[in-house]
């Protein structure tokens, strides 16, 4: 069992604090706000992540989904999906063993939410684990948020990298799924769920993050800055700019019309 070490901070633990979150001890806390001192945009740009997930699960939840299965997903805490759309039947997967603990911590009283530990570049592994709890004949939302820019490509086909297991996913999903994801346009880290992979991260042009999307069709407005897809309200005109270092885009996979 793996054991919380208080003194040595988390990076899904800093993230919660981000968030407003309780699940997190004084050193992920002090280590943020040093990190807010020599970025400030980082807090609020971790919240426009937030905020993008959860209207893009509402849309989704909208649509009639009612699976997910979230990637890289961090703690499960400070309106994750299950807490969004408390019907739905939910698989968090990430790789991290400290955030494996605290998940399955919090999710021991969830009956309709589970976690897996597992890498998302095993599309196949993740696939057979979270069929034991989803129902991958019906529609499922795949989330990939803030994840996808901390692993970097492996060569000109990217045999085994994110673009192939992304594809991967895609093609094992049910006609109706859809594919949710944010990825940043700069080299350095994003403070959106972030992971240690980091230090070798990708940066990927607007072209090169729509691939992601493969076939999918793009819901509108199409791959845009995460604070611009869908706002909950119009920006004011006296609002602070939250820098645009994260794009983000919700495609759909249409039904085979030959079906």
């Amino acid at each position: 069992m793996v054991e919380f070490d208080p003194r040595t901070p988390n990076l899904a633990r800093m993230y919660d604090y981000m968030l407003g979150g309780v699940t997190n001890y004084a050193v992920d806390r002090e280590a943020t706000d040093r990190l807010a001192e020599l970025v400030p945009h980082t807090v609020p740009l971790a919240r426009v992540n937030r905020g993008f997930q959860q209207r893009a699960v509402r849309h989704l939840a909208g649509s009639g989904v009612r699976q997910f299965l979230d990637l890289g997903s961090g703690l499960p805490t400070q309106g994750s999906v299950h807490q969004i759309v408390p019907g739905a039947r939910v698989v968090y997967v990430d790789r991290d063993p400290v955030v494996a603990a605290h998940a399955t911590a919090l999710l021991r009283d969830e009956s309709r939410a589970a976690f897996v530990r597992a890498d998302l570049l095993d599309a196949a592994g993740v696939l057979e684990r979270a069929a034991a709890f989803l129902d991958l004949d019906r529609p499922v939302g795949v989330l990939l948020i803030s994840i996808l820019h901390f692993i970097p490509d492996t060569g000109t086909d990217d045999a085994g990298g994110p673009h192939a297991a992304v594809a991967a996913l895609r093609e094992a999903l049910a006609p109706g799924s859809h594919l949710v994801l944010t990825h940043s346009t700069t080299p350095g880290p994003s403070p959106g769920r972030a992971k240690p992979a980091a230090r070798r991260g990708a940066a990927r042009t607007p072209a090169r993050i729509r691939a992601f999307f493969g076939d999918f069709t793009l819901v509108e407005p199409g791959l845009v800055h995460a604070a611009d897809w869908r706002p909950d309200r119009p920006r004011l005109a006296a609002e602070p700019s939250t820098a645009s270092y994260l794009m983000a885009g919700v495609g759909w996979k249409a039904p085979d019309p030959q079906v």
